[in-house]
């Protein structure tokens, strides 16, 4: 049987937020991968790569695993109401709810995160309080078919823990030795609790512009969604 997986693409995604899951579920047999934009012209990643979406957002294709990757770009569909109708849509058949790093801020905006356990990059987990979820600093966090991952390179990780659900633990064991992924970074800088301080706050500086659009957006649709 084949397992349908659509990933959300976008200008300013995270090519990694996508490559990582991607990568995985090309390994597996029986798939078939979507990656859904409004057009299908080339897609500009936050790193300047150009790719083609193979699917539109009116493509009438219901998916088993839904996948939102984040990036620099989700600011802008945060108050997309097109994109946010078909996630909306997307969530009521799919199977498996994922989201890589700020991807989960596009549940957040569509309603889909109330009352759940749900993580994303270290610098923006915060923010999920403001849509009613419950910030969990693991990083890849289930609730139900809701599985989140934190920041960029948890995507590697996300992957596996969908294609255990999907396949069983054998299936993802394959896939994890083929890839030979046992990482071994050479710093201990990858979580502000084991990074410098300095380093953290370089990282915070540097991040500060794009942490308080996040927040603002957000607090606009707290406000709009209180009036409605």
């Amino acid at each position: 049987m084949t397992t349908t997986i659509g990933f959300l693409v976008f200008p300013g995604i995270q090519l990694l937020d996508m490559a990582g899951p991607y990568e995985v579920y090309s390994s597996l047999s029986n798939c078939d991968i979507r990656m859904f934009w409004k057009t299908r012209e080339p897609v500009t990643c936050s790193a300047g790569m150009r790719f083609y979406p193979t699917s539109t957002l009116e493509d009438a294709l219901p998916m088993d695993v839904l996948c939102i990757p984040g990036g620099v770009g989700i600011n802008q569909l945060l108050t997309d109401e097109q994109v946010i109708a078909w996630v909306q849509q997307q969530a009521l058949s799919a199977q498996l709810l994922t989201s890589v790093c700020t991807g989960s801020l596009l549940f957040g905006i569509a309603g889909l995160l109330k009352g759940r356990r749900a993580t994303t990059h270290w610098r923006y987990r915060d923010l999920l309080t403001e849509f009613g979820a419950i910030p969990v600093k693991g990083r890849v966090v289930r609730d139900g078919n809701l599985i989140t991952g934190a920041g960029v390179t948890s995507g590697i990780d996300l992957g596996l823990v969908v294609a255990e659900a999907m396949r069983g633990q054998a299936a993802a064991e394959e896939v994890q030795l083929a890839m030979e992924y046992m990482p071994e970074p050479p710093f201990q800088a990858g979580i502000p609790e084991t990074a410098p301080e300095n380093i953290v706050e370089v990282v915070r500086h540097r991040t500060r512009n794009i942490y308080a659009e996040r927040a603002r957006i957000i607090e606009q649709w707290k406000s709009s969604t209180a009036r409605s």
